[in-house]
């Protein structure tokens, strides 16, 4: 029976085995409730707090938690990158480890992280961090109405909350995978979205358009457009990611393949414009690059065969369901049946949704390839 490993073993390889990677994770935890704890005491000292709201616990808690998700989540890649290196400066080598790490054994080297996909999804764990103990704490609000928190159990709350933040998000962080990254953007859409919808200072947003979130100066549109710019930047990832593993070996396979990556590229680049120009400020150019990110997925699915001949028929043909739904939205809009908002929705919903399959997919398909190869 192996012995664990020593504390001392675990700092110097932090990620050498499953053991060691939890063991950092709890540490890093342990770390955050030293630092959040006494801090809570001082800012808490002599005074009782509400659970949500301005100048609560929620607020406290959602502030500090977006602080350490993103610091946790660097940290882990600044240990991944002690562990393997710097990232290979040819994209091949690059896209070549990201296969072999998708579906590879254990221990195996996880896909590399630039600077700036690091950046994008500390943020996003960042944003899911914070608006989740917000929606958590305004549960509790309407579970304990009226119910103080005092000054030691509100400390020690803030520690555990910051604690298991960093635990959760340091482990997300070394254990990226594209199937985890698939799930980091669905949550962190989600999240951002109905964020914004609940905060809206305008009730009737709806009957406008989806973009109306965007156009107000509340809370509301902040955090309706840092959605859409950060969910562009984490889709710019996936495109890289999910065309890794795929085949390659032949020029037709390799055009294909980028044909299809720079096409996601483009369509993350088109979703964080609609983010950074508001639809009452620049309306001709927030329509167009709407627009426009619409018309770039229509041609990737109803190419998909040609460009990817290796992606499952199943997949292939629930993508041009997709497109086939969309037209009829559409249609449905043009003549008066549907609104703006309802189109909007259930586009960018069908979008989303068959990304994050292709990121699985791709995955699957890579795996699968890899296998026949080994074989």
């Amino acid at each position: 029976m192996s012995q664990p490993s020593s504390i001392g073993r675990i700092l110097q390889e932090p990620t050498r085995t499953t053991e060691s990677t939890e063991s950092t994770a709890l540490i890093i935890g342990a770390i955050a409730f030293v630092v959040a704890t006494p801090i809570g005491l001082i800012a808490f000292w002599g005074r009782e707090l509400p659970i949500s709201g301005p100048d609560s616990l929620g607020m406290y808690v959602a502030i500090g938690a977006a602080i350490v998700a993103a610091l946790a989540f660097a940290a882990g890649r600044l240990v991944l990158r002690r562990r393997f290196g710097p990232a290979p400066a040819d994209p091949d080598v690059e896209d070549a480890a990201a296969a072999r790490s998708a579906s590879g054994p254990r221990g195996a080297e996880p896909p590399r992280l630039l600077w700036f996909d690091v950046l994008a999804l500390s943020i996003a764990h960042a944003v899911i961090a914070m608006l989740g103990w917000v929606g958590l704490a305004d549960v509790l609000e309407q579970s304990f109405v009226g119910a103080p928190v005092f000054v030691l159990p509100g400390a020690i709350l803030l520690g555990v909350a910051l604690a298991l933040t960093a635990y959760v998000c340091f482990l997300s962080s070394v254990r990226m995978t594209p199937m985890l990254l698939s799930i980091v953007l669905a949550v962190f859409l989600v999240v951002g979205v109905i964020t914004a919808m609940l905060s809206s200072s305008d009730p009737q947003w709806w009957q406008m358009n989806l973009s109306a979130l965007g156009m107000t100066d509340d809370i509301s549109a902040l955090a309706f457009n840092l959605t859409l710019v950060i969910a562009g930047a984490i889709v710019t990832i996936v495109a890289r990611y999910a065309t890794a593993g795929l085949p390659s070996a032949t020029d037709r396979d390799r055009r294909g393949r980028d044909f299809v990556r720079y096409g996601l590229v483009v369509i993350g680049i088109l979703l964080a414009c609609v983010g950074i120009f508001h639809v009452d400020d620049f309306f001709l150019v927030h329509n167009t690059v709407a627009s426009g990110m619409a018309v770039v997925y229509a041609v990737i699915v109803i190419g998909l065969p040609k460009f990817l001949p290796s992606m499952p028929r199943v997949f292939v043909i629930l993508g041009w369901v997709y497109v086939g739904v969309i037209v009829v939205l559409g249609v449905f809009f043009a003549t008066g049946y549907y609104n703006l908002t309802a189109v909007e929705l259930v586009a960018g919903l069908l979008i989303f949704s068959w990304i994050i399959l292709f990121l699985r997919n791709a995955d699957s398909a890579g795996a699968r390839r890899i296998l026949a190869v080994t074989a």
